[in-house]
């Protein structure tokens, strides 16, 4: 399911924030509501890329963002030809809230 910033912005809480990591220096972001992911899109309802994980940041430094996790699943065992897991190998990792509008202001 795919929901836009504009409703994102809209929403009283968003219990947790993922931005999925998808290649180097690749990023897209989805939010969970009720237990389903929704990938988060533009006005145009093109899914929200990113260079860095701090642009993803900003997008929801105003707003009310219960978790915050960085999501990575490597392709390394399928690159080298190993036998497939019984399990997955998706890694979540806590991001900071690093205010980085307040430091914006500071520079500016």
């Amino acid at each position: 399911m795919n929901i836009s910033m504009a409703e994102v912005r809209k929403l009283a809480h968003i219990p947790k924030v993922i931005v999925h990591s998808l290649d180097l220096m690749l990023y897209q972001v989805s939010i969970e509501l009720n237990g389903v992911e929704h990938m988060v899109t533009d006005s145009k309802g093109k899914m929200l890329r990113a260079h860095s994980t701090l642009e993803m940041q900003t997008l929801f430094e105003d707003l009310p963002v219960g978790k915050l996790l960085l999501r990575h699943q490597s392709a390394y065992d399928e690159m080298i030809n190993q036998p497939l897991r019984q399990g997955s190998n998706m890694l979540e990792v806590p991001l900071g809230r690093n205010r980085l509008g307040t430091v914006k202001q500071t520079i500016q």
